[in-house]
This record gives C-alpha cells, structure tokens and sequence, in this order.
C-alpha cells in the first residue's frame, strides 16, 4: 500500500502481518492468504466442500485501482491510478463517487487446496482444478464451492478480500478489502469430478479456466453437461440441450492470465428432486 500512496491507511495489525511473514513464505503470488488448514480425513480424490458461512469487510473503505501493462485496456490506460472507496456498512454500499454507490456483496477471491506435489510452489494469482484465484463474484455468503483435493489433508486457503466487484474484474482489482470469514469444510468421498464447481441457493455453478476465453467456455459448458448427466440422470444428448436452453454463462474474470467462465443454472428448473 505504501507503493500506492496508501501508507496512512496502513494499520499495526497490517505492519505486525507483514514482518512476521518470512521472505522465503512470501509469494510468487500478490494476494495474502489464511492458511494452509490441513482437514482429517482429506485424501486425493476426495473433493473439498467448502460452505461459506459469514463474510464480513473489516474496514471502513475499499481500494480499486490499475496499473500500466495489466487489465483489459492495458493498451489505452498506459498510467496508473489508486481510488479509495468508502463503505457504508450501515446501508451496505460503497460510495463510489457522490451520487454512484454500489452494494457491498463481499467474497473471497481467491479460495484454494494445495496443488499436486508435483507442481512445487506456485502462484495463486491463476485459477486451475485446484481453485485459486477464482475472482468469481457469485461465491458469496451462503454459497458452497466443491473442490477436488489433490493432497492429504486439502490444504485449504483462502484470502484475497472483495467488497464487490462485477463480472470480468476489467481493470485487474475489484473493490479489494480487508474480509472476515468463517467457512465449514467437510470432505466429500461421495463425490468425484476434475474441476471446482459450486451451488448457491438458486443455482449450481460449473467452471472453465484458461488463457483462451473460448477455451475456458467450452470446459464450463462441458463440465455442466457432466453435472447435469450425473445428477439428473440425463443423457449427453439431452443434458447438452438442457444447458443450451436453461444455463447463462458468466465472465467470471478476464485479468489472471488464465480467464474464468462460470455456467450457472437455475435450480428453479427441476420440478422434482
């Protein structure tokens, strides 16, 4: 925050965060996560249901800001620029500007088990099969993320705090925040799938994740063909339809490298359970 001319806005929680951190604990990544939280019972191939309990901002302002090379118009925006954004909790908006104001609907951006051994260390800033940097707005409070484990124990994280943020993220940050979480992890050896999916309370969510935004729809739209077929019984033929006539798929983020695609389907559709 210093960097950005932030520095009155650091706290001594922030700085006593900061320095009890190792240098070598620190990155590749940009985002400060909680965690790893090792979860008995977890195996590989196990899946990671997370249920997102409570979301809370902890402060009384957010901060958006771009910089040069990065972003969707990382050509036509060559400075950079840091806003502030007040929160009025009270009336749960932030106050963009006199006269603009946007609700609050915190998530985490960035939700996650340990990746394969294999990989070593890594950054979070890509989303992958083992989440990430999902940036995706919808996982909000009273949502539940699935995701396939990948080591012992899961290893979950979580971090990367948004007041609010629209589908795409463009310019590269969303209204980034200091956020409380509570979650309730419970590992699922019933189920069994490759790639994170989600369930609000009216929708089930799949995800598709690559440099090519194309790419990424194709695998969102597969994955919910899969989950359609497997929960419904439908056939590949007809749960291919079904997501053609009844599923939206959302720009999830476009500014991580790897761009998001989330399918989402409304509950509301299927009369019988």
């Amino acid at each position: 925050m210093e960097a950005f001319g932030l520095a009155d806005l650091i706290t001594p929680e922030m700085r006593a965060l900061e320095a009890g951190v190792p240098s070598s604990d620190k990155g590749p990544g940009a985002n400060i996560l909680v965690g790893p939280v090792y979860v008995n019972g977890a195996e590989a191939g196990d899946v990671l249901e997370v249920k997102i309990l409570t979301l809370e901002p902890m402060d009384n302002y957010g901060v958006n800001l771009f910089v040069q090379g990065h972003g969707a118009l990382s050509d036509d925006l060559p400075s950079m620029r840091v806003k502030t954004i007040p929160l009025d909790k009270a009336r749960n908006v932030a106050v963009f500007a006199p006269g603009i104001e946007l609700p609050i609907r915190p998530f985490f951006g960035t939700m996650a088990v340990a990746p394969p051994v294999m990989l070593g260390r890594i950054s979070d800033s890509p989303p992958d099969y083992f989440a990430g940097n999902l940036d995706n707005k919808d996982l909000v409070a009273g949502t539940t993320l699935y995701i396939p484990v990948q080591v012992k124990g899961a290893l979950f994280s979580a971090g990367d705090g948004h007041a609010g943020q629209g589908d795409g993220e463009v310019d590269g940050t969303a209204n980034e925040v200091a956020l409380r979480g509570t979650f309730q992890l419970t590992v699922r050896k019933d189920l069994h799938f490759k790639w994170p999916r989600a369930e609000t309370p009216d929708y089930y969510m799949t995800m598709g994740f690559s440099p090519d935004l194309d790419r990424a729809a194709v695998q969102a739209v597969r994955e919910m063909v899969d989950f359609l077929s497997s929960r419904y019984h439908l056939n590949t033929e007809d749960a291919y339809m079904l997501t053609s006539m009844g599923a939206d798929l959302h720009v999830t983020q476009v500014v991580d490298g790897t761009k998001g695609i989330h399918a989402m389907i409304p509950k509301k559709i299927f009369v019988q359970h």
